[in-house]
């Protein structure tokens, strides 16, 4: 089973084609772009597929982030991931990106995982030092994750970790399409669909006072 890993749920967009047999990434593509998800996407598929050799038909399972991340990076990844998983006749499973980030900063400590929502907000969840989850993914203000940080015994990873404990290092969001990748392999799709985790609405709001009148 050759597993197809998209990651577009932060500035990145990325994708690889791994190998779960050989542990092994075959080919891979993708940069940081900021903005541009869905123009950019399909073209490091295309050189993912380039560099391994392989062909679409090779593919028996698609892997992706769901979140939480940006709201426009989440909905391209997962519409591109359920209509490649739909044409193909492959299931598509969903990874979070906080699975993901205690996946990529494993190590042998409880780990909570805090990434910076902006708005004075968090997202979060706590995982043992095995990395299995202690908790649900969550959002909470920052003042309450602050709290939450206080009572941890552990490693704190992600991009709001230097502003949940004095003297942490300045975190990343940023995951491996590899680790995206090798947890799509093993992840049961029927436990983990291909739906947005957004934790929270989207930034974007209509203009006040701005309405279409129906005829």
């Amino acid at each position: 089973m050759i597993v197809l890993a998209i990651d577009t749920a932060g500035t990145g967009c990325h994708a690889a084609l791994y190998a779960p047999d050989e542990d092994r990434i075959l080919g891979a593509a993708g940069a940081d772009i900021g903005r541009g998800h869905a123009e950019r996407l399909m073209e490091f598929v295309d050189a993912a597929f380039d560099a391994a050799g392989l062909t679409l038909k090779d593919i028996g399972r698609i892997a992706v982030t769901i979140g939480p991340g940006s709201f426009t990076g989440i909905r391209v990844g997962v519409a591109a991931a359920r209509g490649l998983a739909l044409a193909l006749g492959v299931p598509a499973v969903g990874v979070s990106t906080l699975s993901a980030l205690a996946a990529d900063h494993r190590a042998g400590l409880p780990l909570l995982v805090a990434m910076d929502a902006r708005r004075d907000e968090v997202y979060w969840q706590r995982f043992a030092a095995d990395g299995s989850a202690l908790s649900s993914p969550a959002i909470a203000s920052l003042e309450a994750a602050q709290a939450l940080a206080a009572g941890h015994d552990g490693a704190i990873a992600g991009s709001a970790a230097a502003l949940l404990r004095d003297g942490a290092p300045q975190g990343s969001d940023s995951v491996s399409i590899a680790t995206v990748a090798r947890l799509g392999a093993r992840l049961d799709p029927a436990d983990h669909p291909p739906k947005p985790l957004y934790l929270r609405g989207p930034d974007a709001k209509p203009q006040a006072g701005f309405a279409i009148k129906r005829a």
